[in-house]
């Protein structure tokens, strides 16, 4: 199974110099948690709502003022559309991330790979639990 076969279509952007109350209103009208970060036609970032409450309500910054480039991760994934589903697990797993960015041929955004896409379209219980348990186990056992 092909990443395109289970994947969010036609994500929601944000510009990198919008606020992040700006970006907080988007999540919450298209029901979404993660926003890929652009400049002009590039992605420079991503922004999740746990980006927002860590690096902006936590730091007592005003979401007002502050900008997406400010709260947002730099260090992205991405996989294709044509990645095999398996392997997309894999780099999420290697990476502990829930989410990856889904780039076309032409290295253009056309989708978001997600923990809950996999859940909610893959038929494969035991895998599914297996990868999150490596993606959700904390990366350094004290």
């Amino acid at each position: 199974m092909e990443v395109r076969e289970i994947m969010s279509s036609r994500p929601q952007t944000i510009n990198f110099d919008a606020s992040v109350m700006e970006a907080a209103r988007k999540m919450k009208s298209f029901d979404v948690g993660v926003l890929p970060v652009m400049k002009k036609d590039e992605i420079v970032g991503i922004v999740t709502d746990r980006d927002i409450v860590l690096r902006i309500i936590a730091e007592k910054l005003n979401p007002q003022t502050s900008l997406v480039s400010k709260a947002m991760t730099t260090d992205i994934t991405y996989c294709s559309e044509d990645t095999d589903v398996r392997e997309a697990l894999r780099m999420m797993e290697e990476k502990k991330i829930h989410r990856l960015i889904v780039l076309g041929s032409d290295n253009s955004l056309t989708g978001i790979l997600s923990v809950a896409d996999i859940a909610t379209k893959m038929h494969d219980e035991h895998l599914l639990c297996e990868v999150l348990e490596r993606i959700c186990e904390p990366a350094h056992v004290r």
